[in-house]
């Protein structure tokens, strides 16, 4: 509905929430009508997830009005906010691989006969209808782990639709998909608004929103900074909006990198990324930038060993290393601090010392057979005192911290002295961390490259991030890399280098 006015649908006024003294959204306002897409935009902590957390009843805001049609809320439930019509499709599909198209589209609200068995082809039936409803040509009977990410994508909006929902939030939802599947995608989406749905529609991907929005909203600092009609938006209004350049602080001095080449790839190429050709010298700090969908992840993953290297050869300090699991990876020098602390980096019911400490334990004994319980504690008090943990307290179980000192118990565990990896990779290594705790983290990132002579390489969605942390950036669109070069540009560069091909598609139409 370009051009036309939408009829009010959801609107937030007034929304506050904080999580103890960080305030994470500081009085939301926004309107996302009937029939329209509606773009929501901003950078990392700009208060995106937050913010659908409280329309999907995850999060309960401090203090809200929000409107739908004329019913009035202050928060919702999960439940109470299915009941007002949101439905929200996540970026991690809901859907279980076993079961069929129709079962996943009735999944816990299946239909059943009158002994109470599942009436399948009844499911299978009006499965088939609403799939049809919506112009998908899906077997109703079709296993969903054997579809395409695509595929399964348009199952969760299927289930989503079938349930009438007033509002569709949809979080990120091409990240995954390749270009034939995002046309398709952006193509429903579009049929969505014209029954006279709200779509809210979550993206970093640009020239999307140039696309298929009516119109966009950029989230800045927990407020709404502005919001625009398709008329009046450009790609440089889009780019200035997300990340306007800031006088923060700019990368470390470059005369602590040394000569020596810690990491070597050459022409090397995992599952999705590649080929690649890098150096990173000791004391270095390196970023691999890129939105969602662009491989940063996937290459540093190979790397650590947790997924395999199809071409290319790897060289640590010059020596062929073949890294084929995690643990031949530790053995060689290389350490990894994953993007989810919570299922891949900490023990949450285990001690801070035990999390810190843990790859260092049999270390720290010696040649006893049991626990150095005085030594381990000395170590732990000389990190505390390092990194600045709050509360210093070595007991405390790792999921009493909260998500900066979290995170500086999972960087400290390789920072500590002990084992000296000879390269530290960090995938979103302040994802979900407040400012103070992010600038700890990154001075003591930077101390220990310098005074270990190590090297870093760290991949990250966050274009200030680079610029407040690297020496170098390399740039990937795609699974390929289209810069390499001092990290010393504007953070609005970066966001423009890291758009796909299919923006500069967009403008030009």
């Amino acid at each position: 509905m370009h051009g036309e006015t939408a009829l009010p649908g959801l609107r937030i006024e007034d929304l506050h929430k904080s999580y103890d003294a960080n305030r994470v959204l500081k009085g939301i306002d926004i309107v996302f009508g009937f029939g329209e897409v509606h773009a929501l935009l901003g950078a990392n902590g700009a208060g995106k997830s937050t913010l659908l957390g409280c329309l999907s009843g995850a999060v309960h805001p401090d203090r809200a009005t929000i409107t739908i049609g004329e019913e009035r809320y202050e928060g919702f439930t999960p439940r109470r906010a299915f009941d007002a019509g949101i439905a929200i499709i996540y970026q991690h599909f809901q859907l279980i691989g076993p079961l069929s198209v129709a079962d996943n589209i009735f999944l816990g609200r299946e239909l059943r006969r009158p002994g109470g068995a599942v009436d399948r082809r009844r499911q299978e039936r009006e499965a088939s209808a609403v799939l049809g409803e919506l112009g998908l040509d899906l077997d109703p009977r079709a296993p969903v782990e054997g579809l395409s990410v695509g595929a399964q994508q348009m199952v969760e909006i299927a289930r989503a639709v079938r349930l009438e929902p007033r509002v569709l939030i949809l979080d990120e939802p091409t990240a995954a998909l390749g270009a034939h599947e995002v046309e398709a995608l952006l193509a429903l989406v579009r049929r969505l608004a014209a029954r006279g749905i709200a779509v809210v529609y979550v993206t970093h991907l640009l020239g999307e929103v140039l696309e298929v929005a009516d119109r966009a909203t950029v989230l800045r600092d927990g407020l709404v900074h502005w919001t625009r009609p398709r008329a009046e938006l450009d790609l440089a209004d889009l780019v200035e909006g997300i990340s306007p350049d800031a006088a923060i602080e700019r990368g470390r001095d470059r005369t602590t990198v040394g000569d020596e080449v810690v990491l070597r790839l050459a022409d090397v190429a995992s599952g999705f990324t590649g080929p690649v050709d890098l150096e990173v010298r000791s004391g270095e700090v390196v970023g691999l930038f890129g939105l969602l969908g662009s491989g940063r992840t996937d290459l540093l993953e190979s790397i650590a060993g947790v997924r395999p290297l199809r071409t290319g050869a790897l060289e640590l300090d010059h020596a062929p290393a073949r890294l084929g699991s995690p643990r031949a990876a530790q053995r060689a020098g290389v350490a990894l601090v994953p993007s989810d602390r919570k299922a891949q980096a900490l023990f949450g019911s285990m001690s801070a010392l035990e999390n810190m400490l843990m790859p260092h334990l049999g270390r720290l004994a010696g040649r006893r057979t049991v626990r150095s319980r005085r030594r381990e504690d000395r170590v732990f008090s000389r990190m505390v005192d390092t990194v600045d943990l709050v509360p210093p307290v070595a007991a405390q179980p790792a999921d009493g911290f909260s998500g900066g000192n979290a995170q500086k118990i999972a960087v400290a565990r390789w920072t500590c002295g002990l084992g000296r990896p000879r390269l530290l990779l960090l995938d979103e290594p302040t994802q979900g961390v407040d400012i103070g705790a992010r600038h700890d983290i990154y001075a003591l990132v930077r101390s220990w490259a310098a005074e270990a002579g190590a090297a870093v390489l760290f991949a990250t969605s966050d274009p200030e991030e680079v610029v407040a942390l690297a020496d170098r950036v390399v740039v990937l669109v795609e699974g390929r890399v289209v810069h390499v070069g001092p990290a010393d540009l504007a953070e609005s560069a970066l966001v423009a280098l890291a758009q796909p091909a299919a923006t500069e598609r967009s403008v030009a139409s």
